[in-house]
């Protein structure tokens, strides 16, 4: 985890460095949320704990970033890295949109144009399937929702969004802004496909926001 408070470049390097001495052939690195509602969150409101800065945390991704690529790690994912034939194929299935089955409490499920997650609680869930009555609720996903669910996890990946697989076109609704970000160096337009940039990896989450349709039209 990197954006830890108090952490500098040299002490990011060094953890960086126990993990690639050890030899593995994946690893992921989250920045660090500060979540309402937990110790960290009241320490950090309190000013006990003061959190890293916007360029502290953006220069560990930088770093993170060269270092994977120096050690032959490719940046497939914003938070993975791994060596050909090491990706992680049970996330890909979520950031690539295709069907997969929750098997327990709380566990979520998605075929089709619909989703299922299954109840919380242990025993109400054992309960449910020794009876074999209805231990889960399921929501229909929209056109809307599902292209906007496909730009998010699509700009994460090295893959990027394929345009022609949209359930809508979305250089319908905002042509100018994919130019807009295409022109700043964030997004690159690849065989039909939107893929970010190392500088547009920055600033993921925003560009997908910008990117999302706002109507079903």
């Amino acid at each position: 985890i990197y954006g830890l408070p108090g952490m500098d470049l040299k002490e990011w390097d060094e953890q960086l460095r126990i993990a690639l001495d050890h030899g593995m052939p994946h690893l992921s690195a989250y920045c660090l949320t500060v979540e309402p509602g937990t110790v960290l969150h009241h320490q950090v409101r309190k000013g006990v704990v003061i959190p890293a800065t916007d360029p502290e945390v953006s220069a560990q991704f930088d770093h993170l970033m060269a270092t994977m690529d120096a050690e032959g790690l490719i940046h497939y994912e914003i938070s993975n890295f791994g060596r050909e034939g090491h990706f992680s194929r049970h996330n890909r299935i979520y950031w690539n949109g295709e069907a997969y089955l929750g098997i327990g409490p709380s566990a979520h499920s998605f075929v089709g144009n619909e989703r299922r997650w299954n109840v919380a609680n242990n025993v109400r869930y054992a309960r449910s399937v020794s009876d074999g009555t209805r231990y889960w609720e399921a929501e229909l996903v929209g056109p809307k929702e599902r292209t906007n669910e496909m730009i998010m996890t699509g700009l994460r990946t090295m893959w990027g969004v394929d345009l022609g697989t949209l359930p809508i076109d979305i250089r319908k609704h905002d042509q100018g802004r994919i130019v807009q970000y295409i022109r700043q160096g964030l997004i690159e337009k690849m065989d039909g496909r939107l893929v970010l940039s190392k500088a547009g990896r920055h600033l993921a989450d925003r560009i997908a926001s910008d990117l999302f349709v706002l109507d079903d039209r």
